[in-house]
């Protein structure tokens, strides 16, 4: 009885996955996978819109210290904190460029090797 149970309950299981998969979202042409890339390149857009607004408020920040401050110290930290901050903007900013120039070459999830 219980092994019934069992398979009774993954073969429910595997139709309601059946079901997602397959299941158009809004649209005859849109899938659930397309809707997952529209959302997650809002969600990127979104992202580096604040990282750079981060970003320049925080390294405005660190160049008034480096100009202003008396101690060696705090100078250096700054200066190391306008690095980090510029190269992790720079990367935020270029994954979306490698993104965009690595779809094609990966399109439909299977690898054309141009």
């Amino acid at each position: 009885m219980k092994m019934v149970r069992n398979l009774y309950w993954s073969f429910i299981a595997a139709v309601c996955m059946d079901m997602i998969h397959y299941m158009p979202v809004f649209a005859a042409d849109d899938t659930i996978w397309s809707r997952f890339s529209t959302i997650m390149k809002d969600i990127y857009g979104e992202v580096v819109g604040i990282s750079t607004i981060v970003g320049v408020t925080v390294a405005a920040i660190a160049l008034i210290i480096r100009m202003i401050s008396r101690n060696q110290r705090a100078v250096d930290e700054a200066t190391n904190w306008l690095k980090r901050i510029v190269v992790t903007w720079i990367v935020l900013n270029s994954l979306g460029f490698i993104v965009a120039y690595l779809q094609p070459l990966i399109a439909g999830g299977a690898y054309t090797g141009q």
